[in-house]
């Protein structure tokens, strides 16, 4: 701000100037005005690059506004978006589990009125069947354990048992599956290994 006052203070200055030198007359009788406007001209250059800097302030802070702005706008709506997307990730799956639940509930239906035991059997190896299928139609697939050389990144050793020469170091029995998603171990496999 003490610019702006010094450039008031320059202009009223230069201003009483020209008024006093209009006065004085050259021996002629003419008033000499071109050395006056030189200051006055320097003074409205100096204004004028002022008033045009000020503009260029202006735009840039609203740009860096609006910038702001839009970038703020953007951060909120991902926010918004990864959070309905994480409550629905499992989405399609859970639908696609739905029908092996609704086989689940009519053959617990079906059991109470079941004199065959043979029957109960088949209908539940059915649902199991059809679980299986749509898990691998997700990615999901079942390690191959037994009879395997046992591996660290896909088994879980519980224990050791004495086993013939051909099985030592091998998978001799499996006490829980292990499970594969799109060729990434997500459950160990619990084993038996022969020593």
């Amino acid at each position: 701000m003490k610019f702006n006052d010094m450039l008031k203070k320059k202009k009223k200055e230069n201003s009483e100037m020209a008024d006093n030198t209009t006065d004085i007359n050259n021996e002629n009788g003419q008033t000499d005005g071109l050395e006056d406007n030189q200051p006055t001209e320097q003074a409205n250059d100096a204004v004028n690059a002022e008033e045009k800097h000020k503009e260029e302030l202006t735009a840039a802070n609203d740009k860096y506004l609006r910038l702001y702005a839009e970038f703020d706008n953007f951060r909120r709506r991902t926010i918004k978006e990864r959070e309905e997307a994480r409550k629905t990730e499992g989405k399609d799956v859970i639908v696609a589990l739905l029908p092996v639940l609704d086989d689940f509930e009519r053959a617990l239906r079906a059991m109470e009125n079941a004199t065959e035991v043979s029957s109960v059997k088949e209908g539940v190896a059915l649902i199991q069947n059809k679980l299986k299928n749509v898990l691998a139609q997700k990615g999901l697939k079942e390690m191959k354990s037994i009879g395997e050389p046992f591996d660290a990144d896909l088994h879980e050793a519980i224990t050791n048992v004495p086993a013939p020469d051909d099985m030592k170091g091998k998978v001799m029995d499996e006490m829980e599956k292990g499970y594969e998603l799109n060729d990434k171990v997500i459950r160990f496999a619990k084993v038996i290994v022969g020593a």
